[in-house]
């Protein structure tokens, strides 16, 4: 009896083993193969965590998503600084405006309350107007003649202009030209404008440009713009070819025109107090991570606004590209606001960017 009992022991424990045995060799690949990547991912966080334990801590707002070629000039600017200090700095860029909008995010950095912010160049206009010029239609043709501005002397002039208002221009990002979407009809002329309810940045010439097309500008925070126009409160709005693709906004819009009506920047900002607390190796180093990330986040926004025209297509957009004789009209439709703000923008400046501009051809 007892050999039995111990017999049947022996043969419960080997059946369990080989129950065990047949799960642990199922379970086995995914040990090794899945958690293989996470556990490099922590052993990289936990190494940088090392790194940081004692570094300044900057933050960077961004009000994009982790995809935009502004988040990406940022990465690209924390990897660079960390590098050449050693992990002294903690860079830390945030996306999707959990900092605050444009606006809160650039006034911050002004105070000193935040260290760094990516912005568009409209809550920069408040403190320095020569900002404004960027905001004129079509004033901007190309790509290149971008670059000729913000590598060149009159990018450094207006830059220039922010550092007695507590704040320093490290770097002149791309956000790219402006385009029309709405829902309603396809737009090919200022007459099909007309009545359109356009969501627009809260900006005095991007206002009166839409004004002057006959559409009826209605300025509202980024992050609602989605829901307005999912709702009909908006017909529609305008913003470059990654923003609208990035935001899926090809969800909620039928039809877009491809007026490239502004090309605007994202500026990268860092607060002049922090700016002045910096030694001269670290304020070269800061200078040059800029630089280096602005070529990338040029490089990415040009890719992605050619490549992403043929994702809105395919995603169920109607993409108008205007003949040169349309875009003609669009631009005689605006002019009346290079009268109405020349004064405040400064003649001198504007003839001075369309010089640089005419030098780049």
């Amino acid at each position: 009896m007892k050999k039995k009992v111990v017999s049947l022991v022996l043969a419960s424990l080997m059946t369990m083993s080989l129950f065990t045995g047949c799960l642990s060799s199922k379970q086995a690949p995914a040990t090794k193969e899945e958690p293989k990547q996470e556990a490099k991912q922590e052993a990289k966080q936990e190494q940088k965590a090392e790194v940081k334990k004692d570094a300044k801590i900057i933050k960077i707002s961004n009000g994009i998503n982790e995809q935009h070629p502004a988040y990406l000039g940022s990465k690209e600017f924390e990897r660079i600084v960390e590098e050449k200090t050693d992990g002294r700095y903690d860079i830390q860029v945030y996306a999707n405006a959990q900092l605050g909008d444009d606006v809160k995010a650039t006034q911050d950095v002004k105070m000193g309350t935040l260290e760094m912010v990516v912005t568009s160049a409209s809550p920069l206009t408040g403190m320095a107007k020569e900002f404004m010029v960027f905001d004129l239609p079509f004033i901007v043709p190309n790509t290149k003649a971008a670059d000729a501005i913000f590598d060149g002397p009159v990018g450094k002039k207006i830059g220039d202009t922010l550092d007695s208002k507590g704040i320093h221009l490290l770097a002149y990002y791309e956000n790219g030209f402006r385009n029309l979407t709405n829902s309603a009809k396809e737009v090919k002329s200022p007459e099909d404008v007309k009545g359109l309810k356009i969501r627009t940045m809260e900006n005095p010439i991007h206002l009166a440009a839409w004004k002057a097309m006959g559409a009826n500008p209605t300025p509202m925070p980024f992050s609602e713009v989605f829901t307005a126009m999912q709702q009909h409160t908006i017909d529609g709005q305008e913003n470059p070819v990654p923003t609208i693709n990035l935001n899926k906004f090809y969800e909620v819009q039928k039809y877009m025109t491809m007026t490239g009506h502004v090309y605007g920047p994202h500026i990268m900002l860092i607060s002049g107090k922090l700016w002045e607390s910096l030694s001269d190796e670290d304020k070269k180093i800061f200078e040059e991570a800029a630089q280096e990330s602005a070529k990338l986040n040029r490089a990415k926004n040009r890719e992605m606004s050619e490549s992403m025209v043929a994702d809105l297509k395919a995603a169920g957009m109607t993409v108008t590209e205007l003949t040169p004789e349309q875009q003609k009209a669009f631009q005689d439709a605006v002019q009346p606001v290079y009268t109405q703000f020349e004064n405040e923008i400064g003649k001198e400046l504007i003839a001075e960017f369309k010089a640089a501009i005419e030098a780049a051809k």
